[in-house]
């Protein structure tokens, strides 16, 4: 959810109604990456449409500004492949995922934002096509029989039920999914962290 550079100038009062903030909240920069601009309503607007992860955390709005940092270093990469958009259909899907999610409050939390359906549906298609661009670069390596194996043996408390471990052959496909989602996500993990390294990232205090 990028601002334009007018935001660095002006500060605008948000109304929240019914969606479990303050009456009024002044908006203000929480970070610049690469020059884009991420403000507190950004993060607001995010963990209320369930945009970033939150659950269980007494205060979201640390992990949801890191997750929306990564975010705008991931796009910069994938803008300068300009991998092709996602179809219309797919963004009209997620978009009514959003709308569903959010219920009732979905319109007070795009005024919480200041933004419209419009800009939420250009911040879905550029979510996509990361995911597509991640999903390319990052495709899944299939691990050896002995890899899933080891695995296994390594987490047997992921594969027990009712307190019994099952067999390696009931839950053969279920750790071959999982080491294989446990190295991607290791690799991106990396491959974002040396993004990090590389740009231009300044966090405001809070």
């Amino acid at each position: 959810m990028r601002k334009s550079l007018a935001a660095l100038i002006v500060a605008g009062s948000l109304v929240g109604a019914g969606v479990g903030v303050r009456a009024e909240i002044i908006d203000r920069i929480l970070a610049v990456v690469n020059g884009a601009i991420i403000m507190q309503s950004d993060v607001a607007v995010a963990i209320r449409l369930g945009l970033v992860p939150s659950a269980g955390a007494s205060d979201p709005a640390p992990a949801a500004l890191d997750s929306l940092i990564e975010r705008q270093l991931m796009l910069s990469e994938v803008d300068r492949y300009a991998p092709p958009d996602p179809a219309e259909a797919d963004v009209d899907r997620h978009v009514a995922d959003i709308r569903s999610r959010a219920g009732a409050q979905f319109d007070a939390i795009l005024l919480l934002g200041g933004i419209t359906v419009d800009q939420l549906r250009r911040d879905v298609r550029d979510t996509l096509r990361i995911e597509a661009y991640l999903q390319q670069r990052f495709g899944a390596t299939q691990p050896t029989d002995e890899e899933i194996l080891q695995y296994y043996r390594d987490h047997p408390a992921a594969f027990s039920q009712g307190g019994a471990v099952r067999s390696f052959e009931d839950v053969r496909d279920v750790a071959r999914a999982e080491l294989i989602e446990e190295r991607r996500s290791a690799t991106i993990r990396d491959w974002l962290a040396g993004l990090r390294r590389r740009a231009s990232v300044s966090v405001l205090p809070r």
